[in-house]
């Protein structure tokens, strides 16, 4: 999605698409799915990326699954350099937005109906992409190179937020995209609201949402962790049971969309 990439990037810029079979109707709503890692690891095959993928295309959705940059440093035991590398899959975030949004005859897609969506770290970069301004993440993550020509908010159509995060709540008054999250309560990654780093989950999402009047839904599974593990293992396969609780996740979540793109 970044055609004039160096050799180095291009691996952080790749996608997979994802497509309804034989689909002859008009242009679809797009999903661009982010996978987890913590900004450290992971990558758009990912077994629950794939899996809404093609669930989700099955619903009549395209679905791009990308990668993007990933840190070379320790965001997992370093918060600012957490959100530098957020900042940075932001921008890769933007870069792939504006592709299919030029593409889109190409891949039948509807530039109105562009869905940020993903999980963990995923997450986390669709909702700074939604909400949060280049200026704002910049100053956050204490980078003085902003891009001055993608200051604002990405135009999205909606958010699917499997537990991922906000920075700032205050950053909910920049938009009007609806949004639906889904977490564990017993997630102890990703905080279901806040707790000492300004990283705010599902919860206290939903809570600034209600107050803001921005169309949202919040799914909690009672029991679970982070990505709906009973005990969260980065290095865990997700068994039939997790992955019988994603798929739930997803239909939440198409559920939501329906009801936000087509009612």
């Amino acid at each position: 999605y970044a055609p004039n990439a160096n050799q180095d990037e291009k691996k952080s810029r790749l996608f997979d698409l994802y497509q309804p079979k034989d689909d002859h109707s008009a242009p679809r709503p797009l999903i661009i799915w982010m996978h987890g890692g913590g900004f450290k690891f992971g990558t758009k095959e990912a077994k629950g990326i794939q899996l809404w993928s093609k669930t989700f295309a099955q619903r009549g959705y395209v679905c791009a699954a990308i990668n993007y940059s990933l840190s070379k440093k320790d965001p997992l035991f370093n918060f600012n350099e957490l959100q530098k590398s957020c900042y940075y899959a932001v921008q890769d975030l933007k870069m792939a937005f504006e592709y299919f949004r030029q593409h889109r005859t190409e891949y039948n897609i509807d530039p109105d109906k562009i869905i940020l969506a993903g999980n963990s770290a995923g997450g986390v970069i669709a909702m700074q992409a939604a909400y949060g301004t280049n200026a704002e993440l910049a100053k956050m993550a204490g980078i003085t190179d902003a891009n001055e020509n993608q200051q604002g908010v990405l135009k999205a159509a909606c958010v699917i937020n499997f537990w991922g995060a906000i920075f700032d709540l205050d950053w909910l008054k920049n938009a009007h995209v609806p949004i639906v999250s889904v977490l564990g309560n017993r997630d102890n990654i990703v905080p279901l609201t806040h707790k000492s780093a300004p990283l705010y989950g599902g919860v206290g999402i939903q809570k600034q949402a209600d107050v803001l009047g921005i169309p949202n839904k919040l799914k909690v599974f009672d029991g679970y962790s982070h990505e709906l593990q009973k005990h969260f293992n980065p290095l865990f396969s997700a068994n039939k049971a997790t992955q019988k609780r994603l798929l739930e996740a997803g239909q939440f979540a198409a559920d939501f969309l329906y009801n936000s793109l087509f009612k």
